[in-house]
């Protein structure tokens, strides 16, 4: 299923008019993990983070700087959900939503939602100056780069508006 949810991402892409760049590199589930594969490719790298609030009622992608340290209390405050309100989403839930499973979390799965994920999206990927942002192609055993300005083209394309947080200044 991965291959062929990696080929609709990439026809998608390409009918939007939006370049890539693709490393292959071996299965990967964390972010310690997969920097040597990638740390060539200059840009922005990301970690993606799938949840949900305590009583279900949303679910939220939250996608940071590879090293940023993301307090989930002082985050669910600022997205109104409040403090400890915010969780880990099973596996289920996000295969169900995003079609993707463990290690594989990516906004580039925003396609397959069908309006159930609001995505979080950390200023600096945007704001940084970075030639290209970095994210797994569906599969965590490539990762995918493409211009901040193609990014949020494409995360628009498929219905969603990112809420942009200021982690540096909003989130302590």
């Amino acid at each position: 299923m991965a291959a062929e949810l990696r080929e609709a991402l990439e026809r998608r892409l390409r009918d939007l008019g939006i370049a890539t760049v693709t490393a292959e590199h071996p299965q990967v589930f964390t972010v310690e993990e997969m920097m040597p594969h990638v740390q060539h490719m200059k840009g922005a790298h990301s970690k993606n983070l799938f949840l949900k609030d305590k009583k279900k009622k949303g679910f939220w992608l939250v996608t940071v700087l590879h090293d940023r340290q993301v307090n989930l209390n002082e985050l669910g405050k600022k997205l109104g959900v409040g403090s400890g309100n915010l969780r880990f989403a099973d596996e289920n839930a996000m295969l169900e939503k995003l079609r993707v499973g463990q290690g594989c979390a990516t906004p580039l799965a925003l396609f397959c939602d069908q309006g159930d994920v609001r995505l979080v999206l950390d200023a600096a990927l945007l704001q940084g100056g970075h030639e290209k942002v970095y994210f797994h192609p569906m599969t965590n055993s490539a990762t995918m780069g493409l211009s901040p300005d193609d990014f949020l083209k494409f995360v628009r394309s498929t219905g969603h508006e990112p809420i942009i947080v200021h982690f540096d200044e909003d989130i302590k």
